[in-house]
């Protein structure tokens, strides 16, 4: 039987290019930074990299999840603006909670395939440091003696109200439904710890990063915004949760639930950071004698039950296969978001996955999750990995809270 979804096919779309800042620990070195101005940064520095000029920028498509100040309304319109594209050039903001940076790439392709623009800017931009304590039902006054509704948002969104239950328990259904041990977790977590170091270490993130100084963002006739690295910081330039960790170190920590798998060791590093790439038509990469990084052949978003939301790259797999043709055994590398350490392993189990192909530069649970960043993150990792190790296909793809998958399928045309 067919798997049911949206599926988005693009004939001659390309990611010229991308970049992000480093992933840095919640409340870390970023934590004081707006996502705006991350998003600012990584925006010029892609189009400095892959020698676009602003001015052939057609469309701004921007994601970020929680407001981090007072202006993310503004955020998509100021990151283009502070980038240098044209000012009537219009800027988007769109939001699928953690698969939003893959939903950039996609709205991308349809506006480049049906004529839209020639070349787009997606950027992701998320502060998890910045997630605001707040209230929403207090706008009428505080009555005597009534609850004061003041949360934590970013705990409080990690909960789905329509299953009464939070994204860590989604985990443990999984785990629970594909017989997954918390010593299997662990060691994954681990596997995702020493992969991340050696990536580190060999330099393989580093041509993906931008380091984050202390600048100012210029735009005449318009108020100075910019970057101001505390005290006596003058340079972010690598993550700062990649560590070694050993499984019996793991093992240690308390689960999150009496019994569970999940632990603060094998769930998603809440970190801060951005990620940008430039998309254009093969037509615009050819006029401007351009070598893209990757083709951008298709997208997938799929729907699963909130309860097991975490199995959602699964199906969305699945579609993009049967629709496009290609087979498991085809696709030489997998970046899946690691956002519980179970939920990978289920889908990995259901898939039927080599797991050697998956996030061999470590994922997540050892990198983190700035979850508007993370599919930007993973669509640009999982592109420079095919030209690494030249290998045609590629797929990155992550669930989404309330019950979604969503998948790219690139292809490295470099490859034999």
């Amino acid at each position: 039987m067919a798997t049911k979804g949206f599926f988005s096919h693009f004939d001659d779309v390309w990611m010229l290019d991308g970049v992000r800042t480093p992933m840095v620990d919640y409340c870390g070195a970023l934590g004081h930074i707006s996502p705006t101005d991350l998003g600012i940064k990584v925006a010029r520095a892609v189009l400095e990299r892959s020698d676009v000029p602003a001015a052939d920028i057609g469309s701004v498509i921007t994601g970020n999840m929680a407001p981090g100040d007072f202006e993310q309304f503004m955020l998509p319109r100021h990151i283009g603006l502070y980038a240098g594209v044209p000012i009537e050039v219009p800027a988007l903001m769109t939001q699928r909670i953690c698969g939003t940076g893959f939903e950039l790439f996609r709205q991308a392709g349809e506006q480049i395939q049906s004529g839209a623009c020639e070349a787009a800017l997606v950027v992701g931009a998320e502060s998890m440091t910045r997630n605001p304590i707040a209230a929403f039902d207090h706008r009428t006054g505080f009555k005597l003696g009534a609850p004061v509704g003041f949360k934590d948002f970013m705990w409080e969104a990690l909960n789905d109200s329509a299953a009464g239950i939070n994204m860590i328990q989604t985990a443990e259904n999984l785990a629970k439904k594909y017989s997954i041990t918390r010593e299997q977790v662990d060691e994954f977590a681990s596997q995702s710890f020493a992969k991340a170091v050696a990536a580190q270490q060999a330099g393989f993130h580093a041509g993906e990063i931008v380091p984050v100084v202390s600048e100012k963002f210029e735009l005449q006739g318009y108020k100075t915004r910019g970057i101001k690295l505390q005290g006596k910081t003058l340079e972010v330039a690598q993550d700062t949760h990649a560590r070694i960790s050993p499984v019996d170190v793991l093992a240690k920590l308390r689960s999150v639930y009496e019994g569970g798998v999940q632990t603060g060791g094998n769930s998603s590093a809440l970190v801060d950071a951005a990620a940008a790439a430039v998309v254009a038509s093969g037509a615009y990469a050819k006029a401007h004698g351009k070598k893209p990084l990757a083709r951008v052949v298709a997208a997938a978003v799929v729907g699963v039950p909130p309860e097991i939301m975490g199995i959602g790259p699964a199906p969305a797999i699945r579609l993009l296969l049967e629709r496009t043709g290609l087979t498991l055994d085809q696709i030489g590398r997998f970046e899946i978001n690691e956002a519980q350490g179970a939920q990978t392993l289920a889908v990995g189990k259901d898939l039927g996955l080599d797991m050697s192909r998956l996030n061999v530069n470590g994922g997540a649970i050892a990198l983190g999750h700035p979850l508007a960043a993370t599919g930007v993150r993973l669509t640009i990792t999982v592109a420079r990995e095919l030209k690494r190790a030249g290998l045609r296909w590629g797929i990155a793809s992550a669930c989404i809270g309330g019950g979604q998958g969503i998948a790219l399928l690139l292809e490295n045309t470099d490859a034999p």
